[in-house]
């Protein structure tokens, strides 16, 4: 999807991310895998919505490349009783 920047004739393309998102003790902290980028909020809302600021602004300054969506899966270890 295309977006036309205002007033400086730019026109800025939307990709998709990953946001991992988990609690650390009060805060939710958000990961995104592809750029290694992280954030966090009082609220999974506001984690994700600083970890996509943080995206953005890192992506300013090293741009995208081709990446691939990461997938979600879960294991089993064994663990001490």
């Amino acid at each position: 999807m295309l977006i036309q920047a205002e007033n400086i004739g730019i026109e800025l393309m939307n990709e998709m991310f990953t946001a991992i998102v988990h609690k650390e003790k009060k805060l939710y902290v958000a990961e995104c895998p592809e750029t290694g980028t992280a954030s966090q909020g009082k609220t999974v809302e506001e984690a994700v919505r600083n970890l996509r600021e943080a995206t953005e602004l890192y992506l300013e300054e090293f741009p995208s490349k081709k990446h691939s969506h990461p997938f979600l899966t879960t294991f089993e270890v064994p663990v001490h009783a």
